[in-house]
């Protein structure tokens, strides 16, 4: 192999996608256990690596040399074979720099903490250090000496204003776990999660939910491979390449979650806009009629609506994890809150709203086998859609100027 990314789990990685589109070479994604990474550094069969979790401190001692700014973070992340000896360097420095200025987090003069105290986390103290930050406490989930404990931090240091997540608590597959409760922090300004898998870790929708800046990792992703495949090739790239991937990448891997009222056009449409936008289409009742073996009509019948619901989420929880999908949600979803929290990590949720008179009722509806019942629950669920919604799509008209109403209410949510 000539380019790749080592590290403990990488099956959820977005390297290669990033790599092969910013460069004309192949990159190859290389998980090793722990005792296999001295062997494989020492054959030196590679061109340039990049270092993920937890490797970036384990790697140092297998370098012939470092350099100075990676020397002083005390962490690598890439590593390039220059004639037979290998040379560390630290790019997350420079990605974290550009997603802060990028999205106008000023550390300078601020009370920050960071979760965490691994190879990430020392890249982002280095750069708040460099922006000024008036005082930077790292968080640890035990007591040491260079750290404060998460009980600490909650008794004595509620007045930080920025918060940054280096630990890897709300990475897929724990994407329903938050590191920290923000609800103590009343002087917050903003949260940056270096974490990219889901799009929006619950600590970042938990910071959008207080009105204050929230972010997550995927630009730090795309610039630190930037900087990375300039180190590798020797060659500058233009730093708007950087806003330009990002965007590419979060249309690719995000997924547009469309919701709405039994009879809207939510199935129909999202057939159609699977296939424009290339994505893979899932309608969750659908998913659902799989795993019960038998019409929802008669779970109902058999069961009732909490049962339908509870299998409903679970349903949901499977697909919330997976990327690049136009997901078709039953009318009731918006019902449990948690269906789209769950929905939002890796989706942007628009809701297909179609008048009322036009709503289908019967063919298999449980609670809309007629007009009357369609009108009562319409009524009864529109504040619910109207909160739920990031976006809104009119779906009056044809069928083709419903789809185009939905990419663009999709692309406003960027």
């Amino acid at each position: 192999m000539q380019y790749g990314l080592i590290g403990e789990k990488l099956e959820h990685s977005f390297s290669k996608l990033i790599h092969e589109d910013l460069a004309e070479y192949v990159y190859d994604l290389i998980p090793l256990a722990k005792d296999k990474v001295a062997d494989f550094l020492a054959k030196r069969e590679f061109a340039a690596l990049n270092v993920t979790i937890p490797y970036k401190e384990t790697v140092i001692p297998f370098l012939d040399e470092i350099d100075e700014k990676a020397k002083k973070i005390g962490a690598v992340n890439t590593i390039v074979n220059r004639n037979g000896r290998l040379l560390g360097y630290n790019t997350d420095y420079l990605g974290f720099r550009y997603l802060l200025e990028y999205n106008a987090v000023v550390p300078f003069g601020k009370k920050v903490l960071i979760l965490g105290k691994g190879g990430a986390a020392k890249a982002v103290k280095a750069v708040l250090e460099d922006m000024g930050a008036a005082e930077i406490l790292i968080v640890y989930y035990k007591d040491t000496p260079d750290t404060i404990t998460y009980e600490e931090c909650y008794a004595k240091h509620t007045d930080a204003q920025i918060i940054v997540n280096t630990t890897p608590v709300g990475m897929y597959p724990r994407f329903l776990e938050s590191p920290l409760d923000l609800a103590a922090f009343s002087v917050l300004e903003a949260v940056v999660d270096v974490i990219y898998n889901p799009l929006r870790t619950q600590l970042v929708r938990d910071a959008q939910k207080k009105e204050c800046v929230g972010i997550g990792g995927l630009e730090m992703l795309v610039g630190q491979a930037k900087y990375a495949v300039e180190i590798f090739l020797g060659k500058e790239l233009s730093e708007c390449i950087i806003a330009e991937e990002t965007k590419r990448l979060y249309e690719k891997q995000s997924n547009l979650v469309l919701i709405g009222m039994s009879g809207c056009g939510k199935s129909s449409l999202g057939q159609e806009l699977a296939d424009v936008m290339k994505k893979e289409f899932v309608d969750t009742d659908a998913e659902i009629v799989k795993e019960i073996g038998m019409p929802i009509a008669d779970f109902f019948a058999k069961y009732g609506e909490d049962a339908f619901r509870e299998k409903e989420t679970e349903v949901i929880a499977k697909l919330a994890g997976r990327n690049g999908l136009v997901v078709a949600t039953g009318g009731g979803a918006v019902l449990h809150a948690q269906n789209m929290e769950m929905l939002k990590l890796n989706g942007n949720v628009i809701w297909i709203k179609r008048d009322v008179d036009l709503l289908e009722s019967g063919n298999g509806r449980p609670l809309a086998p007629n007009g009357q019942a369609v009108q009562a629950l319409y009524k009864k669920r529109l504040p619910i859609y109207q909160e739920a919604a990031e976006a809104i799509a009119e779906n009056n008209g044809t069928w083709e100027e419903g789809v185009q109403a939905v990419i663009a209410a999709y692309h406003q949510c960027f």
